[in-house]
């Protein structure tokens, strides 16, 4: 089978386009918002946080179980309102930072 170096260019640079789009997309899988803590069970490294929508995860309004280090839970209470940042790993949602 014969292939012409244009042919292969245009197979890369598809390769490359798709590449690109799909880091931007997984680039924009973290987000700030704001809630109220539900839950804490920082030996497991879990929050439950009630919140509005987070449309950059995707997320409507709801209360959710994150994973997060224990260490970034330990002056958390529920009942404590909070801004969080959070992002998508592998299918699991994860608190990144934690404000009170």
């Amino acid at each position: 089978m014969f292939f012409s170096t244009r042919s292969i260019q245009q197979a890369v640079l598809a390769g490359l386009v798709l590449t690109s789009a799909y880091a931007v997309a997984a680039q924009a899988q973290q987000a700030s918002a704001s809630g109220e803590v539900r839950r804490v069970d920082a030996a497991a490294g879990k929050i439950t946080i009630k919140h509005g929508a987070i449309s950059d995860l995707d997320l409507p309004a709801m209360t959710l179980v994150y994973h997060a280090d224990p260490a970034l839970l330990k002056d958390i209470k529920p009942g404590d309102k909070i801004n969080f940042t959070a992002r998508r790993e592998a299918g699991n949602y994860v608190v990144t930072e934690i404000r009170k």
